[in-house]
C-alpha cells in the first residue's frame, strides 16, 4: 500500500509540539493541534464574564501556545499564511477528529503514565491504520505500547524531531517491540523526502543516539574544563565555529536550551544505562548542582553561564560565570596560538590535524577532549547503532556540528586518534582494532562519487544507503573536474549538465568568480545541455567582493570599477540569454550579487532556508549587478495584471530601498525576487544539486532555445520620479532618513523610472543596465559610501548614516 499523508494530529502544543505543526504546514499538510481544556479561568476570562464551557476558553491553551510559537525568532514557519494550515482544538471536544488523519504525533509531557494515559484516549478515535508516534526524547518506546493492540503497536513508533523542528534536521525514528518495518522505511522515507530532515533509525536506547552522544560530549567538557584550568570563553571559543559547530558552541548552546534540560537527560542516561563504560561522567559536577539550587538555568531565568546586565552608563553588558568563585565577572578575551595556525585553513576538516597538534592549551585541550569521543562513540557500537555513519548524521543534524566524530577521527588519521585514546588511559573498542588489523586506515571512503563506510558486522566497506537521491559535490569535484580557478570549479554533473560552484571566501564574486562563470557559460554552448549555479557551502554567495570595489574607488580608478561592473552585468545577461538553459540553486545567504545573479537564470531551485535580498543600501550604494534594472523589468511585467502602475513600481523599489531579506525561500515570492509558476521551492538542501539538475535536464530536452533580448519594459519616467523624489524628500524632512540615504534612493529612482523621460516609454534592458552602472559609480566616488563600505569590511555589519 501506497501511504499519503494529507493531514497530521499533533498532541500537546508546547514549545516543541507547535514547533512540529508549524513544520507540517510548511510543507503543505494540513495540521490538528490539540491540547488539554483549562480547568479555571484566568482573569482575563474573568473580567470578559466567560464560563468553563466557552470555547474560547476551552482552547485557550492550543491557541496561546501556537500564538507564542508563531511570534518566537527566529519563526518556526515559512510564511506566515501558512499558518492557515493548522486548526486548533482540544482533547475532549475534538478528539474523535483524529479519526480523520493520517498520522497521530503526541507530544506531551515527558512522563510515561500520562503518555500511557493519552495513547488509549486515542486508540477509542483512531481509524486502524493510522501512523502514531511519540516525540519522546528518552522514555523507553517499549514501554508506551503496552496494553495497546496489535494494529496500534504495528503503527507505532517513536519519532523525535529536535528543536527548533523547522531549523534542526535530526529525525530519529525508533522502533518498538512491534513496529512494522514497512512503517520503518516510510517514515525514514518521508522524514528526507517531504520533511527535509535527515532520517537516523535509532535502537530503543536511553537518549537515542543524538543526546547520548551530544550529552556525553557536554558532559565531558564539564569535566574537563577545571582538570585544564580554563574559562567558559576559552572553552566557548575552542568548541564553535572553527571546529565547524554553531557559534553557541558549549556554554552558551546550554544556556539556550536550558541546563534543566541537559540535567534532566543526564540524569535519564545517569540511571539507565550502568553499563556505559563512562558512567561517571554523566555525574553533575559540583558547579552544576550550585546552579540548578540557584535557578541559573541559562535563558529562561536570565542568567546561566552568562548574564545581561545593564551597567551604569545603560550600557548593555555579558557578564560570565567564573566556576572557581561561582560569581559573575566581565567577559575576557580567550586567545590561542592554535587557533591562529588555522586562520588561513578555509575548510573545516584541515584544520583538525593542527589543532590536536597545537603545543599550547589548546592542543591540549582537543587532544584530551577528542580522544574521550572517539572511545565513547567507538564503544557505543552496537549498542545505540549497528552503523558508524548513523551516529555521524545524528550529530551534524541534530546539534549541528559541520562534521561527525567518526569523520573527525578520519581527519587526525586513525593511529592519531588511537594515541589520543590511550593518553586519556581509555580503550578504543575492539572493532577498531579488527578494522586496522584488516588493513583499513579510515572510516570512510569515497568511489565513484558514493561515500562508503565500514560496515562492522560485515568488515568491509559498504556503500551508504539513500544517496542515490544526492550529488555530493566533495564528492565528484575532483574526478569530475572541468575547468578549475581560484575562484570557481566546473564539475560534470552527468546528463549533459555542468554545475559551476564558488571557491572564493563566503563565495563572494570577484573577477575570478566572473571569469568562471563565462568559462562554464562558454563550456555548457559548446559541449553540453544546460548548467547549474550551485554549491553546498554554508552559504549561496554574500555577494559581490565589496573589498575591490574599496580599493577601486578609494585609488579613484572609475574606468577599472567600471569594467568590472560592466562584466558582472554583461555574465548575469549571459545567464539570461545564453543558449542552454541555466538553473540558480540558491541556499543560506544570496545576497546582493548572488541574489542579482539568481533573478536572471532561467530558473531557480532555492533551498527552503534561503535568505536572499538585494542589500546594497547598506554599504551605500544601489544594486549594480542588474539587481536595479531586473526590479523595474519585473514591475513592468506586471503593471499589465495591475492598474495602478505607480504603486507596483513603488512595492519594488521599495524592496531594494529598505534591503528586505526573506527568511525563508517563500517569502521570496513576497518579494519579487522569486517568481510563481517558475522558480521552485526544496525542502531538503542535500537534494537541491540533483534537483536543479534535473530540471535542466528536463527544459534541455523539452527544446530549449535561446531567449530573445527584452526591448519592451515598460519605464513610468518623470511621472515615477516625480512621486520618489517627494517621497525622499519627506522621509529626510521627517529624519527617517540621512542626507546619505536620500541620495542613494534618489539614485534608485532614477534608474527604476527609467531616468527623467518626459512620458512613459518602452526601452531594453540594456539602456536601464546602463544607467543602472552609472548611478552605482557616482555613488562610488562619495566619501559617505566609502565609509559605510570600510565600516561592513571590518564589522560585516551595515552603518546608517
Amino acid at each position: 500500500m501506497r501511504r499519503h499523508i494529507n493531514k497530521v494530529a499533533v498532541i500537546g502544543s508546547g514549545i516543541m509540539g507547535s514547533g512540529i505543526a508549524c513544520h507540517f504546514a510548511n510543507i503543505g499538510v494540513e495540521v490538528l493541534l490539540l491540547d488539554i481544556v483549562p480547568r479555571e479561568l484566568n482573569d482575563k476570562e474573568k473580567a470578559k464574564g466567560l464560563s468553563l464551557t466557552d470555547k474560547i476558553v476551552r482552547n485557550r491553551i492550543v491557541n496561546d501556545s501556537l500564538a507564542g510559537a508563531l511570534k518566537s525568532k527566529p519563526s518556526p514557519i515559512y510564511h506566515k499564511k501558512f499558518a492557515s494550515r493548522i486548526t486548533t482544538g482540544n482533547l475532549e471536544d475534538d478528539i474523535a477528529k483524529v479519526g480523520q488523519v493520517d498520522w497521530i504525533i503526541e507530544v506531551v509531557v515527558e512522563r510515561l503514565d500520562i503518555k500511557k494515559q493519552v495513547f488509549e484516549n486515542l486508540e477509542k478515535h483512531r481509524t486502524p491504520g493510522t501512523l502514531i508516534t511519540s516525540n519522546t526524547s528518552g522514555i523507553p518506546i517499549k514501554f508506551m505500547s503496552e496494553g495497546r493492540s496489535e494494529d496500534f503497536q504495528k503503527h507505532f513508533c517513536g519519532t523525535h524531531f529536535f528543536n527548533p523542528a523547522r531549523y534542526l534536521k535530526l529525525f530519529e525514528i525508533i522502533p518498538g517491540p512491534q513496529t512494522s518495518e514497512d512503517v520503518l522505511e516510510f517514515l525514514n522515507g518521508y522524514g528526507e523526502q517531504f520533511l527535509g530532515k535527515t532520517s537516523v533509525v535509532a535502537k530503543d536506547t536511553p537518549a537515542f543516539i543524538g543526546n547520548r552522544i551530544g550529552i556525553f560530549s557536554i558532559q565531558s567538557l564539564f569535566h574537563a574544563v577545571k582538570d585544564l584550568g580554563m574559562t567558559v570563553e576559552e572553552v566557548d571559543k575552542l568548541t564553535g565555529p572553527v571546529i565547524g559547530r554553531p557559534k553557541s558552541a558549549t556554554f552558551r548552546t546550554v544556556d539556550v536550551v536550558g541546563l534543566d534540560t541537559l540535567v534532566h537527560v543526564a540524569n535519564g542516561i545517569h540511571e539507565n544505562c550502568k553499563k556505559d563504560e563512562r558512567l561517571e561522567l554523566f555525574q553533575l559536577p559540583d558547579f552544576i548542582n550550585t546552579m540548578m539550587e540557584n535557578k541559573w538555568l541559562g535563558s529562561k531565568t536570565g542568567q546561566g553561564f552568562y548574564k545581561k546586565v545593564k551597567g551604569e552608563n545603560g550600557k548593555s553588558e555579558i557578564l560570565t560565570l567564573d566556576l572557581d568563585s561561582m560569581d559573575y565577572r566581565s567577559k575576557k578575551s580567550a586567545k590561542f596560538a592554535t587557533l591562529e595556525l588555522t586562520k588561513t585553513i578555509d575548510k573545516v576538516i584541515d584544520r583538525f590535524p593542527v589543532l590536536v597538534g597545537g603545543k599550547d592549551k589548546a592542543g591540549a585541550f582537543y587532544r584530551k577532549s577528542f580522544g574521550a569521543l572517539f572511545a565513547y562513540v567507538s564503544h557505543r557500537i552496537p549498542e545505540i547503532s549497528d552503523d558508524l555513519y548513523k551516529i555521524d548524521d545524528a550529530m551534524k543534524a541534530g546539534f549541528g556540528w559541520e562534521h561527525g566524530p567518526f569523520q573527525i577521527w578520519d581527519a587526525v588519521g586513525l593511529e592519531k586518534g588511537l594515541e589520543f585514546i590511550k593518553a586519556e588511559g581509555l580503550e578504543a573498542a575492539s572493532w577498531v582494532d579488527e578494522m586496522k588489523s584488516a588493513g583499513i586506515s579510515s572510516f570512510y571512503s569515497v568511489k565513484e562519487g558514493a561515500t562508503y563506510y565500514y560496515d562492522i558486522p560485515k568488515k568491509s566497506m559498504e556503500k551508504v544507503p539513500g544517496q542515490d537521491a544526492f550529488i555530493i559535490l566533495d564528492n565528484i569535484r575532483e574526478s569530475n573536474e572541468v575547468f578549475k580557478n581560484s575562484g570557481v570549479v566546473i564539475e560534470d554533473l552527468g546528463d549533459g549538465i555542468l554545475n559551476v560552484e564558488f571557491q572564493s571566501k563566503m563565495n563572494t564574486i570577484g573577477g575570478d568568480v566572473i571569469a568562471g562563470l563565462n568559462k562554464a557559460i562558454d563550456l555548457a554552448e559548446k559541449d553540453f545541455q544546460g548548467l547549474v549555479v550551485g554549491n553546498q557551502a554554508a552559504n549561496f554567495s554574500v555577494g559581490a567582493n565589496i573589498g575591490m570595489i574599496f580599493m577601486m574607488a578609494v585609488e579613484q580608478e572609475y574606468d577599472e570599477l567600471n569594467m568590472a561592473i560592466k562584466a558582472f552585468q554583461d555574465t548575469v545577461m549571459r545567464m539570461r540569454y545564453s543558449s542552454i538553459p541555466t538553473i540558480a540553486a540558491p541556499h543560506g545567504m544570496c545576497l546582493g550579487g548572488g541574489c542579482e545573479l539568481s533573478m536572471h537564470a532561467d530558473k531557480v531551485v532555492a533551498a527552503a532556508e534561503t535568505y536572499i535580498g538585494l542589500v546594497e543600501f547598506g554599504v551605500g550604494v544601489i544594486p549594480g549587478g542588474g539587481g536595479s534594472k531586473e526590479m523595474a523589468l519585473r514591475a513592468s511585467d506586471t503593471f499589465q495584471k495591475n492598474d495602478v502602475e505607480l504603486n507596483v513600481l513603488q512595492e519594488y523599489f521599495l524592496t531594494i530601498g529598505m534591503a528586505k531579506v526573506s527568511t525563508s525561500a517563500y517569502e521570496a515570492y513576497d518579494l519579487g525576487i522569486l517568481q510563481k509558476g517558475k522558480d521552485v521551492v526544496v525542502v531538503n538542501k542535500d537534494r537541491q544539486i540533483a534537483t536543479a539538475k534535473a530540471y535542466a535536464k528536463l527544459m534541455a530536452e523539452a527544446g530549449y532555445t535561446q531567449p530573445p533580448k527584452r526591448k519592451d519594459v515598460k519605464v513610468l519616467g518623470k511621472q515615477a520620479l516625480g512621486m520618489f523624489l517627494v517621497g525622499t524628500d519627506s522621509m529626510e524632512a521627517g529624519h527617517y532618513i540621512s542626507e546619505h540615504d536620500k541620495k542613494i534612493a534618489n539614485k534608485l529612482a532614477y534608474v527604476m523610472a527609467g531616468g527623467d523621460l518626459s512620458e512613459a516609454s518602452y526601452v531594453s534592458e540594456q539602456y536601464l543596465l546602463d544607467i543602472e552602472r552609472e548611478a552605482f559609480l557616482s555613488l562610488c566616488s562619495e566619501r559617505k559610501t566609502l565609509e559605510r563600505i570600510q565600516h561592513m569590511l571590518k564589522t560585516g555589519k551595515p552603518l546608517r548614516n
